[in-house]
């Protein structure tokens, strides 16, 4: 049995605004209404689930945002005239710079028009076909420990672990890159972007999360029962979603 990464799901005020904001900054990807109250972005003539793309879900919320979130996605751009130009897009359509912390650094840190963070990272060989987004990055306390969890957890290749990060990517060489950054910020409330992981077609949705508890994931109850998926949390207690096989 195994799982992968196939999307994020992120929370927002104004789904459909904030659809339309991510759906223009990844270059047109099309936004279609999933369900009331969640957009789903994909790329234009992908077939899901694929490993070339981890898609984004933005389902409503009225809980507001307060802290930095945990989950964030980098963005790739292939030289240092493209990243220009993409912060002044962004910009354009709503985003704004803002200071984490970061310094002196290669890359621009913004805010989405909610305030969620990302980066326009420089050009790197690594993310030469990645698609627009380059990576999908967690803050953490150990990345070593977090690669060993999500390394066995999903069927993505450990590509680089230090005391400083781990980077995960689809077995199949694709896609973006999972990240695990070493933060020194303990975790906050519920993370308002979160992962979502889906067995295989054939593999047991009970049998699965049975596998990722032995891992160490933990089941996270809602107190709901109308729910076809399962929420549970990493070792470090950022929460994802296990999906129904596909």
């Amino acid at each position: 049995m195994a799982t992968r990464l196939v999307q994020i799901n992120m929370k927002a005020r104004d789904e459909a605004a904030l659809g339309g904001f991510w759906a223009a900054a990844l270059g047109g990807w099309e936004a279609s209404i999933e369900e009331p109250g969640v957009i789903n972005l994909e790329p234009g003539g992908f077939t899901y689930p694929d490993p070339s793309a981890v898609c984004v879900d933005i389902v409503v919320s009225t809980e507001p945002k307060t802290v930095k979130n945990r989950v964030h996605v980098d963005l790739a751009t292939g030289s240092v005239e493209q990243q220009r130009e993409l912060v002044a897009r962004l910009t354009g359509l709503g985003a704004r710079p803002v200071d984490v912390g970061q310094g002196d650094v290669p890359w621009t840190v913004m805010a989405d028009p909610e305030g969620n963070e990302f980066c326009v990272l420089e050009p790197r060989p690594a993310h030469r076909d990645t698609g627009p987004i380059a990576s999908v990055v967690v803050d953490c306390a150990d990345p070593r420990a977090m690669a060993r969890f999500w390394g066995t957890a999903t069927d993505w290749t450990v590509h680089e672990v230090t005391d400083g990060g781990a980077a995960l990517r689809s077995a199949a060489g694709v896609g973006p890159y999972l990240w695990f950054v070493r933060s020194p910020d303990a975790k906050s409330g519920w993370n308002r972007v979160h992962l979502d992981v889906r067995p295989y077609p054939g593999d047991e949705l009970a049998a699965e999360v049975a596998r990722l508890r032995s891992l160490g994931a933990t089941v996270v109850d809602l107190g709901r029962s109308d729910i076809p998926w399962q929420v549970m949390a990493d070792p470090e207690g950022n929460e994802f979603c296990v999906l129904t096989p596909r």
